[in-house]
């Protein structure tokens, strides 16, 4: 696959604009991760953006609109809840899971009755969809499983292997400065549920919409990023609480890639990330993606924090260090 990334100026908003108008797909960045972006009324690029992912058809996408109208265009059920959520937390990391409008084909939420929408923050994507002028579905922008994308040069190793002769335009917003998946709350029902945590946590949601019930699957739903093993690197992860467990998580091994907020003296392979949660979580997916790169036989990630804002990262790297 020929990859291009480009900056993300009139001339290429534009020719996206236009892919995205043809069947085909654009890599988009988010403030959360980058999205492999397609027509959410377009069958075609949807399937395409499965067969590019590995992705298993049951495995819902995200569709990205610019307000509440948008929102409303795609989804039946919109109600007050909604309208509170989104003056809340939108545009931003906030996912509904609302009822899917008849119009919108049933492969954009992997074959279920709902659908999941989002408006993003991040002004690219702002622009792509106000000049494209409709909905894009843009599940994070790598293969299946593995870990997600915060750089446009992500994107390009992720599918430059690809099988297929045509282009895919990705165009460069910069790291993105979340870093996480956005949070992912259903409201097809009476009460509110968390089903992916993200950094609008349980207690935001409260001061919004009163109680919230907390119940992350494990398995696939109605939500992306729910199976068991997800966000995963090559090379095996062990996750440890402090500095200090590293060593010992490390013996055995002759080649080991440490993550640490701290020091890890003795160790060829050692990659810093900020001991808060916004900074942990902006450079986690970049600090495990060099990790995987260095040949170790096994990295050892140091995650220091407990509590809610350590939460959607908690969830990620429990996934991502499942056998």
């Amino acid at each position: 696959m020929n990859i291009r990334i480009e900056p993300p100026d009139e001339r290429i908003i534009a020719e996206a604009a236009e892919h995205l108008g043809s069947s085909r797909v654009v890599g988009m960045p988010t403030e959360t991760v980058y999205g492999l972006a397609g027509s959410t009324f377009d069958t075609d690029a949807l399937e395409l953006i499965y067969r590019m992912k590995g992705r298993p058809s049951d495995n819902p996408l995200i569709a990205h609109v610019l307000d509440v109208e948008g929102a409303r265009s795609i989804a039946s059920n919109w109600d007050d809840r909604c309208d509170r959520i989104a003056a809340a937390f939108w545009p931003g990391p906030m996912t509904m899971v609302l009822e899917r409008s008849c119009d919108v084909p049933p492969v954009a939420s992997g074959g279920r009755t709902s659908i999941a929408v989002r408006s993003p923050r991040h002004p690219v994507s702002r622009t792509l969809l106000s000049t494209f002028g409709g909905p894009l579905s843009a599940p994070s922008a790598n293969r299946s499983g593995s870990v997600s994308p915060t750089t446009a040069r992500h994107v390009h190793d992720e599918f430059e292997s690809f099988g297929d002769e045509s282009d895919l335009l990705v165009i460069d917003g910069g790291s993105c400065d979340i870093g996480i998946e956005s949070t992912v709350i259903d409201l097809t029902g009476g009460c509110v549920r968390i089903l992916r945590p993200g950094s609008v946590t349980r207690e935001m949601l409260q001061d919004v919409v009163g109680t919230v019930e907390d119940s992350t699957p494990m398995e696939q739903g109605d939500s992306p990023g729910t199976r068991s093993r997800h966000y995963a690197t090559s090379t095996p992860i062990r996750i440890v609480g402090t500095a200090s467990e590293i060593r010992t998580a490390a013996s055995g091994h002759e080649q080991v890639a440490v993550i640490t907020t701290s020091d890890a003296a003795g160790f060829e392979h050692v990659f810093r990330l900020p001991d808060d949660p916004t900074g942990y979580a902006e450079g986690m997916y970049a600090a495990m993606r060099r990790a995987d790169g260095t040949g170790s036989e096994l990295i050892v990630m140091e995650c220091p924090g407990d509590g809610p804002s350590w939460r959607a990262i908690r969830d990620r790297l429990i996934r991502a260090s499942t056998d």
